[in-house]
């Protein structure tokens, strides 16, 4: 199913977006506990790309010619599951089974498990790799589809990162567009603290990426960011992504969560508090 218009809608995915964060937030909340952090950042992307950029099927979410969406960060997994629900790959009440025992949806994702997952990810770094084999296969496929690679800011502390941004420059892979969620912190806090990058955008630059830095919470700086990638021949592309880890979750953006375990009162107030800015964002 092609999404790309010739026209972007500002205000229909900024509603996206509040509904993919509402619907995060009540797949993480049916476990209690998860990667809140990571994932609540990464909705106005999501947005983006599943509302206006890419092409899908979610009838047939195995279409040779869709456009791939890889989570080398796997554990934003529920992101993707409330995004792909509010796409209609399935009910969205089935995600509501997140990491529970037989569930499709476990807390990283799994392409054998469930429908929209393209890659199964998890092992930090590893999804890089196969993103850029993908589109290599693809463009030797002959098929003029494109790669969605997210990567997060503490993963690129791993060196297959960045050993998949030289082997995709070294084949002019234009097909593919990495993202770096840029929020500055991982597992164990501060990624200044922890292993400082510099200047990241410059690193991906000097790999040869053409490379982009656009706010993460602004759609159509998202948006206007990949057209400008495609419109870049001979080289792949990198968007930095400066983002608010845990992004409209009450109890995590805050404290710049991880990976969190509230309280229900927790729970409530910040499903709460996301309701009302799906309302917002509908009214305005």
């Amino acid at each position: 199913m092609e999404r790309k218009k010739e026209l972007m809608n500002e205000k229909n995915l900024k509603v996206l977006a509040a509904e993919i964060r509402l619907e995060t937030l009540k797949v993480i909340h049916s476990r209690g506990f998860g990667h809140v952090g990571g994932s609540m950042d990464l909705a106005d992307l999501m947005a983006v790309l599943y509302g206006e950029v890419m092409k899908f099927d979610p009838k047939n979410p195995r279409w040779e010619d869709r456009d791939w969406l890889v989570l080398s960060k796997g554990h934003a997994g529920p992101v993707a599951y409330a995004t792909f629900g509010l796409m209609g790959f399935y009910p969205m009440e089935e995600a509501y089974t997140l990491n529970q025992p037989g569930t499709k949806f476990p807390s990283h994702t799994d392409r054998k498990l469930t429908p929209g997952v393209d890659l199964t990810t998890g092992s930090l770094g590893q999804g890089v790799s196969t993103a850029t084999g993908a589109a290599l296969g693809n463009r030797i496929d002959g098929r003029d589809n494109y790669v969605y690679c997210v990567i997060g800011d503490g993963e690129a502390d791993e060196g297959q990162v960045w050993e998949g941004f030289h082997f995709a420059y070294a084949h002019k892979l234009d097909n593919i567009i990495y993202f770096i969620d840029n929020n500055g912190y991982q597992l164990d806090g501060s990624t200044d603290d922890i292993l400082a990058h510099g200047d990241i955008a410059k690193k991906a630059e000097g790999f040869g990426l053409h490379t982009q830095v656009v706010d993460g919470h602004d759609v159509k700086a998202i948006y206007e960011a990949i057209q400008k990638a495609k419109e870049t021949r001979g080289v792949p592309s990198c968007i930095v992504l400066n983002t608010s880890k845990g992004k409209g979750a009450t109890f995590a953006e805050p404290k710049h969560d991880h990976s969190s375990q509230p309280k229900e009162e927790q729970w409530l107030e910040a499903i709460a508090a996301s309701e009302k800015e799906l309302e917002a964002a509908r009214n305005a």
